[in-house]
């Protein structure tokens, strides 16, 4: 090889190093100026014990509240109707009053407490300098959804396959047959802490950084409430995922009407191997891909 290609050869490969590195440093720093904010703006409160508790409840209850103004307007609006599982069955204010004081009443009762305690004994949060990398935050919320997944699958189908289980702690939830949002969080108190104690220590054994974790708390809030909402938007996340991996609203609301399927909260894996996945809706019939 000649000295003009061997020196051609090696910048095009010293080209391809720095474009690499620099690939790699452009994905590193792609969260870090929004975490050197939250860093230096919002030091205490981000350490604050209380923190995921407050993003948790107010990501839900401002979720509640966007589905509750679209059950209000839906009957007399129809191009938001037309999205409803179920278009002719309003959400009644009876409804919305029954599910709202349960979940106030279990939020005053257990999260309120629990919460008091995380900030008396719980030390304040260790903030790392470096955020994490993209590719770090996107795989460790999709890995705490799939541990998360697992666990509540097993919990779910347990508490339905034993009757005294059903009846004591799972029952409530059920009283409802067509989910709208509100119904997300009416629960007996076992259940809540069951799901609650999950979305905290998954992230802890996983040993994500603090803005994933935030980050799949949010993420979860949003799923859950999604899943109940009973609105078929183009934009929901079982529209989103392809091959029928994702259950989503449909596959949950089919849950309400037959209790003895889909009971994985988020994808579909476990149902279609468990025997337990279903695509139709047992009211109208209609049938969910």
């Amino acid at each position: 090889m000649s000295t003009g290609r061997l020196l051609r050869t090696e910048a095009l490969s010293w080209m391809s190093d720095v474009d690499n590195v620099t690939g790699g440093q452009s994905q590193d720093l792609v969260l870090q100026p929004v975490w050197d904010y939250l860093h230096q703006n919002h030091h205490d409160l981000l350490r604050s014990p209380l923190f995921p508790v407050v993003l948790s409840v107010t990501t839900y209850f401002f979720l509640v509240a966007l589905y509750t103004v679209l059950d209000l307007l839906a009957p007399t609006w129809p191009f938001i109707n037309r999205y409803r599982l179920h278009p002719d069955r309003p959400v009644t204010w009876p409804n919305i009053w029954t599910t709202l004081g349960v979940t106030i009443y279990n939020h005053l009762l257990y999260i309120f407490p629990a919460a008091v305690a995380q900030w008396l004994w719980r030390p304040p949060t260790p903030l790392p300098r470096e955020a994490p990398t993209l590719w770090s935050f996107f795989l460790g919320i999709l890995g705490c959804m799939v541990v998360f997944d697992f666990q509540y699958y097993l919990w779910h189908l347990l508490h339905h396959r034993v009757p005294w289980l059903y009846r004591t702690f799972h029952a409530v939830h059920h009283q409802y047959n067509q989910p709208f949002s509100l119904v997300t969080q009416y629960l007996s108190g076992w259940e809540l802490f069951s799901v609650g104690f999950w979305a905290t220590v998954d992230p802890i054994l996983l040993q994500c950084h603090c803005l994933t974790t935030w980050g799949f708390m949010v993420f979860n809030v949003y799923v859950s409430t999604e899943d109940h909402c009973g609105y078929d938007f183009p934009w929901a996340m079982h529209n989103l995922v392809p091959f029928g991996l994702w259950g989503g609203t449909p596959k949950h609301d089919a849950h309400h009407q037959r209790p003895g399927t889909n009971f994985a909260p988020f994808f579909s894996h476990w149902d279609w191997l468990g025997g337990t996945h279903t695509v139709q809706n047992a009211l109208t019939g209609r049938v969910f891909h």
